[in-house]
């Protein structure tokens, strides 16, 4: 296919090497009006064992979906399965489906089209520098009383969407949020004043910086994206005019773009999958900067590579890239987005194999996969918080749902008798494990695996009968499953959840407060106490921690007149 093809056909990308999940897709059609999307997802995998490698939804409950598979023949056995297949009262429909254009192509051509104007399509003609801020510190030219006075009021309205949720799906608590709402400003528990930390520039800690090509210069450029692949955009943009990264990673960025700048291996190009250099991740702490080059390797040859990580280690540490001050270099293979279970592990090349934070007096080993607070001075302030709204004590065991490197629940160690972690990467455990024996903080055991897996075999190991959990999930928040075994672990009276996405954790703070019912046992948690913490200034993001408490009518002072028999139903009953 000639070059001129590639860059306007919209369909190229089906015939390069590379898997892609549109080639072999379907449509399902005539479902019913009513289903979920875990009940879709057992039905294609669990009871038709059909082996799909995606499900796309258009949108809830929507009346047809979208499902891709690995091969032809998967494919067609799909169709054949699915067809006349009776589920929920409809006969399925399953076809062929066309795969979808490339967006970047697609919107390319629209662009070019002579048209253009009359079709309307949106063009953003900002300068590339306002186009940067604008997608990454959106407030950045906003003073900063006016960014927390932005994020109480968005807290608050998160708060306010939590209090009519819960009286939706539980109707013991009306009543009581009612009354909450009538105390506190329409909000279902007292909302303290936002916290923040005097440091507002360069507070970033961790970043991740894409290696692509500059719209403007058309150079190699190390930064961030100014528009996502889907919206039609491929180029990355100079950071070094951004409030929010420290002056030492902006170095190192500078650095190493001079590297592929002057390197024989040429930068990745989403479009066509081809390149090599395509991320690079920083993580800084005092004195200490660590490096993680990410290359997708294509067919390159061992020799190849081995040659690149020695240009590295040589540039780095004895060459012109010595000014960057790098203790810690790493390689990692990128071929495609990664998820927690497809991870992988970075390859350390030269210095040290970790970095060090203090956080509360206490110091903590970071390994380039683990995760840790972004900004080390708010977050000392947000496990003050978390500490401060549990109000544990010597009798008190805390179990520490994602505990990553352990920070929270060594931070809550010297608080309580007993802290018990769970923690998804295995190499975060290993380096929580060390942080509290280089912190002699013997009350404090981590284990590795998923929560809702482990949260029950942790259990049996508590000490004694008074146990707070703390939950500081992904930005997506806790597996529904996780929640349902925090419901049943009828022992737990208090959870802190931890939120940097309180919008995208909504599910989970309805769920816990949702009534007993066939699906969910023990009795609901209930929001009594948050506090907002800045940790991402002139960003619109922000942490929520918010204390629930196990619904208990004497300790939360409800009425006698208060409709309780719900909390008793019986297995039977259908959850609202």
């Amino acid at each position: 296919m000639e070059t001129q093809n590639l860059e306007t056909n919209p369909y190229a990308y089906l015939e390069r090497e590379e898997f892609s999940s549109e080639r072999f897709k379907i449509s399902i059609k005539n479902l019913p009006k009513y289903y979920g999307v875990n009940e879709m997802k057992k039905l294609l995998n669990d009871k038709l064992k059909l082996a799909s490698n995606k499900i796309k939804f258009p949108k809830r409950n929507n009346p047809f979906i979208f499902v891709s598979f690995r091969s032809e023949d998967d494919r067609e056995n799909g169709i054949k399965t699915i067809n006349g297949y009776k589920w929920k009262g409809k006969v399925l429909s399953a076809h062929v489906a066309m795969p979808a254009p490339d967006p970047l192509v697609k919107r390319r051509n629209e662009q070019d089209d002579e048209d253009a104007s009359a079709k309307k399509i949106k063009v953003d003609d900002r300068p590339q520098e306002e186009r940067l801020k604008s997608s990454t510190v959106p407030l950045c030219d906003t003073p900063y009383d006016e960014q927390l006075s932005i994020k109480q009021e968005e807290m608050r309205k998160v708060l306010v969407k939590l209090g009519h949720n819960l009286g939706d799906n539980n109707v013991v608590l009306k009543k009581w949020v009612h009354q909450q709402k009538c105390d506190n400003n329409q909000v279902p528990c007292e909302l303290l004043d936002i916290r923040h930390s005097s440091v507002q520039d360069g507070y970033r800690n961790k970043c991740e910086f894409t290696v692509g090509v500059d719209e403007e210069t058309s150079l190699p450029t190390v930064g961030f994206r100014i528009s996502s692949y889907a919206k039609g955009g491929t180029g990355v943009a100079p950071v070094e005019n951004l409030r929010h990264i420290p002056s030492e990673m902006k170095v190192a960025v500078k650095v190493f773009q001079d590297f592929v700048r002057n390197s024989s291996l040429e930068v990745f190009n989403p479009e066509f999958q081809s390149g090599n250099y395509r991320q690079l991740t920083v993580r800084c702490a005092p004195q200490q900067l660590m490096l993680v080059v990410g290359i997708h390797p294509q067919s390159l040859p061992e020799e190849k590579l081995a040659e690149c990580k020695n240009e590295l280690v040589d540039y780095f540490f004895q060459g012109p890239g010595k000014c960057a001050n790098v203790t810690s270099l790493y390689y990692q293979k990128i071929i495609k987005k990664q998820s927690n279970d497809d991870i992988n592990l970075a390859e350390h090349l030269y210095g040290d194999t970790h970095i060090n934070e203090s956080i509360l007096d206490l110091k903590f080993r970071i390994s380039p996969e683990a995760f840790f607070q972004i900004n080390t001075s708010a977050a000392e302030i947000l496990y003050k918080s978390a500490i401060e709204l549990a109000e544990p004590n010597e009798n008190t065991t805390v179990v520490d749902i994602c505990c990553g490197t352990g920070t929270i629940g060594l931070c809550f160690a010297k608080h309580c008798n007993q802290v018990l972690g769970i923690e998804l990467v295995a190499q975060a455990v290993a380096d929580a494990k060390e942080n509290a024996k280089s912190n002699g903080i013997d009350n404090c055991e981590f284990f590795c695996g998923k929560a809702e897996d482990l949260l029950n075999s942790v259990l049996y190991r508590v000490k004694n009968e008074d146990i707070i959990a703390v939950v500081d999930p992904p930005r997506a928040g806790l597996h529904h499953k996780a929640i349902l075994q925090l419901r049943k672990a009828t022992k737990i009276k208090k959870l802190v959840y931890i939120s940097c996405n309180a919008n995208a954790a909504m599910k989970n703070f309805v769920d816990l407060g949702r009534r007993p019912s066939k699906t969910i046992d023990g009795d609901p948690f209930v929001p009594v106490k948050a506090v907002a913490v800045d940790l991402f200034p002139h960003t619109k993001h922000c942490e929520l921690v918010i204390l629930f408490e196990r619904w208990d009518l004497d300790k939360l002072k409800i009425g006698t007149s208060v409709d309780t028999q719900h909390l008793s139903k019986t297995a039977s009953d259908k959850d609202e």
